[in-house]
Order: structure tokens, then sequence, then C-alpha cells
């Protein structure tokens, strides 16, 4: 496969994965804004996804969704997400099911309607931020159903778990940065509240604790969990899965690739809670991501730099 086809089919998940995550934390963040305006800012979410230079702040829920959404001066909105994705599904449409361009031309199409955004948002934003993630959830079932279990299968799920294990740490580390700022347990609660229903878990949570919320326990299915699909051991289980199927198929070279990704998924599945305190949770999430990092510049080293 070229590289070109090879890294537009990475970022074509990696994009849609990334959208998915914002607006997840958007309508999360809303609801629990309308409660706890105090605890729970819109401040750090435009920070997080912005660039270091970013001017724009507001703590107005309905001017925060429009920028995280529609900017096209913020290169994380929904927006310029969905539309880099699609530009990368159309340079790669051989490769993918036509089903799976429909599913994101026809959210761009949505995007890009005249004059229609203001209004849907201030009706309902909750409506609109669910509508959004529909979208979501049908690209990922369209993938599911309908792409063949070939190279490019392979390449977009090495995007997607890339992407998702570096949302679930950024989620974790924006959580973390509140937490430290109280001693007061009904709040910390919240915050683990809060990001169990960010990924998704909290159902899942609910049906193995019932309603104690523990910090162990919201830590070891954040980040070890087998069967939790949002959990960082998982995505890197499935990531090592594809990647594995990509060096059998002679898509990827060994190198130090399978080293790497086999590390950290000891690292992560080994590692006692006590360790984890003792070395900080906060440099646990930053480990983790610069692992990662080092899988992409790997997967780029061994594969891009040399096929054409």
């Amino acid at each position: 496969m070229l590289s070109r086809v090879a890294n537009n089919l990475i970022w074509l998940d990696r994009y849609m994965e990334r959208g998915n995550s914002i607006v997840s934390l958007l309508k999360v963040n809303f609801y629990a804004n309308q409660d706890s305006p105090e605890l729970f800012p819109w401040a750090p979410i435009i920070n997080n996804y912005t660039d270091f230079d970013n001017t724009f702040t507001t703590e107005d829920p309905i001017a925060c969704i429009d920028y995280m959404v529609f900017s096209p001066d913020h290169s994380n909105s929904i927006l310029n997400i969905v539309t880099k994705a699609r530009e990368n599904a159309r340079s790669v449409q051989e490769h993918i099911s036509r089903e799976l361009w429909l599913c994101i031309n026809n959210y761009y199409l949505f995007l890009t309607k005249d004059n229609f955004h203001k209004n849907i948002i201030e009706e309902d934003p909750v409506a609109f931020l669910e509508k959004l993630k529909s979208f979501h959830l049908i690209y990922l079932g369209t993938m599911d159903t309908t792409q063949e279990r070939g190279a490019s299968y392979n390449f977009m799920n090495v995007g997607k778990f890339l992407e998702r294990v570096i949302q679930i740490s950024d989620f974790t580390a924006l959580k973390l940065v509140k937490i430290a700022t109280t001693s007061d347990g009904l709040e910390q609660t919240y915050y683990w509240k809060n990001l169990l229903l960010s990924i998704g878990g909290y159902q899942l949570y609910l049906k193995k604790h019932k309603s104690s919320f523990n910090e162990n326990h919201v830590i070891t299915m954040v980040f070890q969990d087998k069967l939790f699909p949002r959990s960082v051991l998982y995505c890197i289980d499935k990531l090592n899965r594809h990647i594995q199927m990509l060096i059998d198929i002679h898509e990827l070279e060994k190198n130090n690739l399978d080293f790497l990704i086999g590390k950290l998924e000891s690292t992560i599945k080994y590692t006692t809670i006590e360790s984890i305190y003792e070395q900080g949770l906060e440099n646990f999430i930053k480990d983790i991501k610069e692992d990662i990092r080092s899988i992409s510049l790997s997967i780029n080293t061994v594969y891009f730099s040399h096929i054409s």
C-alpha cells in the first residue's frame, strides 16, 4: 500500500475518534456546568484543544459550543475535524466502503448547511450534541459492518486506538488538575463521575461498584479494565493486534515497533495501584503519552519513510 494512502487511512480514523471524544466532553460538561459552573468551567476544555497562542475565552456554554463545533479558526473544531476527515476519505475512496464515505460526507453536509448552526444550538444544545454524537456512532458501526478486513481496516484501527488512548489520557489529566485543587471528597467524586461519563464508562462502573465512587476503582477501570472498550489497556491490546496483523501481511516491519507496544501493554497491565500512586498518576499518564508518541513515530519510521 502507498504510504500516502496508509497515512490518510490512519488520520481519517484519528480525526473521527477525536471528534467523537470532543462531542462527548462538550455534552457531559454542559450538563455539569448547568448545576455547578464553578466546578466545571469551559476554559480548561477550550485550552486543551486549542493552540498555545489561543486568545478565545468564554464561560458562556452556547458560545463555547459554537466555538468548539463551528469555528473555522479553531483547528480542532468539529467542523474542521470532519472537513479534514472527509478530505482524507475522498483521497482513499477506493480503499474504504461506499457506505463509509457516505457517512462522512453526510456529516460534513449537515455541519455546512447555510446559516443553521446558531439557531440549532440556541434552541436545544443537548439535542444538537446528541445529533453530532449519532454521526460518530453511525460511522463506527458502518466501518465495523462494511469495511473489508484487509490492510485498510487495520490502518484505520491503528489510527482509532492511537487517538483513543491520547483522548482518554487527556480527559483524565484534565480532571486531575481539578481534583488537585480540592480536598473535599464530595467534589472529587463529582470529578471522577464526570470523567466516567465523558468516556462512556459510568454505566459499567455502576454495574460493577454500585453507587460508591472509589478512586482506586475508577483508576483501575480507566486504565486496566480488559473488557471496557475505552480503557487504556483495552485500546493498547487492540492497537497491538492490528499492528501485528499489518506486520503479518508485510505492510509494517517489526523493527522495534512490536517491542514498544508490548512494553507499554505490560506496563499498564501489571502496574499496581500502589506503584501508580508512588510515581503519581499525572506522571503515569505522561509516560503513557510519551510511549504512544514513540509508537506513532516508529510507525512513521518503518513504513512511511521508505514506501512510496
